[in-house]
């Protein structure tokens, strides 16, 4: 596990295949068919039952919870669907927004807006390097159904520019992320990412949860804490 979190620590990423049983994936794919999405996907999941349910169980699986802090909670879930009617490509960027219960003045956070009726702002290098993000993919990521690229070690250089964005990319390189169906891909939200559209049929379902420490600073709150 030290290895793992070494790793995970120095490159800011993990692929874990085969994370989840079959009979669980199948029964998320139940619970995702049931939902009223419009467009690609919806940030505002973790309101709901099974989606918390999920999260509870990632915080506490054995072979990834060395990567979270006692501490740490899920504070976000977005639903992710890439497919040949709903495709699009995502350049090289940072996630650099939380959802947060309300607008509050007098922080140091820049970058507010409301999105699906919550609020988003993006507070300091400091306490993005907190986070982990954990992708459940539910369906087979591949080279040609606009897997995430990223850029090992970025998440150690801060808030990072559009320009310098490729100048890092150019120094340390980049790997495609090819994570199966059951699997996961565990990274700091600060890595820097990137996708491709879809080249083929196959579908690209992705469930992306954020975890952080459960109390924010400035006098914010989460949206939701899980």
């Amino acid at each position: 596990m030290q290895d793992l979190t070494t790793a995970f620590d120095a490159c800011g990423f993990l692929v874990m295949p085969d994370l989840l049983p079959e009979a669980q994936c199948s029964k998320l794919d139940t619970q995702i068919e049931a939902l009223d999405v419009s467009g690609a996907g919806t940030r505002e999941l973790l309101g709901l039952g099974w989606a918390q349910q999920l999260a509870r169980v990632l915080v506490h699986r054995a072979e990834i919870e060395s990567l979270f802090s006692d501490a740490d909670i899920a504070v976000q879930c977005t639903y992710f669907s890439k497919s040949p009617s709903r495709n699009w490509l995502v350049a090289l960027h940072q996630d650099l927004s939380i959802p947060v219960r309300e607008r509050v003045a007098g922080t140091p956070c820049a970058g507010w807006s409301q999105k699906e009726g919550t609020w988003f702002c993006q507070p300091p290098p400091e306490l993005l390097s907190r986070l982990v993000a954990v992708r459940v993919h539910l369906d087979d990521s591949t080279e040609k159904n606009g897997p995430l690229r990223v850029v090992p070690g970025s998440h150690r250089l801060g808030r990072i520019s559009p320009e310098a964005a490729l100048e890092h990319r150019s120094r340390l390189g980049e790997v495609c992320c090819v994570v199966p169906r059951r699997g996961i891909l565990a990274m700091r939200p600060l890595l820097l990412h990137a996708s491709s559209k879809s080249v083929i049929e196959s579908p690209r379902r992705v469930l992306h949860f954020v975890f952080g420490p459960a109390q924010l600073p400035w006098g914010l709150g989460w949206r939701h804490a899980v």
